[in-house]
């Protein structure tokens, strides 16, 4: 199989990784919960991946694949999604009926974040026309070794149960599932420090 490189993008590429990433979560189970409205979720998604995840871009842990395939942002240890704006754009745009239900979400994953210093991994997809292909692989090794060059545990919430066997493949356990009133499940995922590859 051939390996498919991975790069840090900059913030000047930031509209194109919001669409790829925009693309990448058009079915995804949490993201349409919160948005179920096409127009809604067309329109607000770029701004909830700048809240999510624009931070990474700081320190360079904005990673995408060959021609776009596919792009993860995470977040340093000690710096954190924007919450106040996420929990403004689901307000604004979701339907009323799931709002307590959302605050519940937020609620649960507060507690299982890890307070150890870690890196954490807002958001990851692929163009769902390169799906399949190691793209999602080949980011997390990427992101991976450099938090095993620190010594650092890295923490994310599946959205997507298809996903949970990629995350444990690279080492990702699970601590746990969230559910709440109409909600997906979203399952909280750790993978603890380890020595970096010789």
């Amino acid at each position: 199989m051939t390996s498919i490189a991975v790069r840090s993008a900059s913030r000047d590429e930031e509209s194109a990784v919001s669409a790829l990433i925009t693309l990448a979560f058009a079915t995804d189970p949490m993201a349409r919960w919160s948005l179920r409205d096409p127009q809604a979720y067309l329109a607000v998604m770029p701004d909830l991946i700048r809240a999510f995840g624009a931070a990474a871009y700081d320190s360079d842990s904005t990673y995408v694949s060959d021609g776009f395939g596919g792009a993860a942002m995470w977040l340093p240890p000690g710096v954190q999604p924007d919450i106040e704006t996420l929990d403004r754009l689901i307000k604004e745009n979701a339907d009323p009926a799931i709002l307590s239900d959302v605050d519940g979400m937020f609620e649960s994953m507060a507690r299982y974040h890890p307070t150890d210093p870690h890196w954490y991994l807002p958001l990851i997809g692929a163009d769902p026309t390169r799906q399949g292909q190691g793209i999602g692989s080949a980011l997390m090794h990427h992101a991976l070794a450099r938090c095993d060059r620190a010594g650092a545990a890295a923490y994310l919430e599946s959205s997507n149960p298809r996903n949970i066997p990629l995350y444990q493949r690279h080492g990702f356990e699970i601590l746990g599932t969230i559910q709440i009133g109409s909600s997906p499940v979203l399952t909280p995922m750790l993978r603890p420090p380890r020595p970096a590859a010789s």
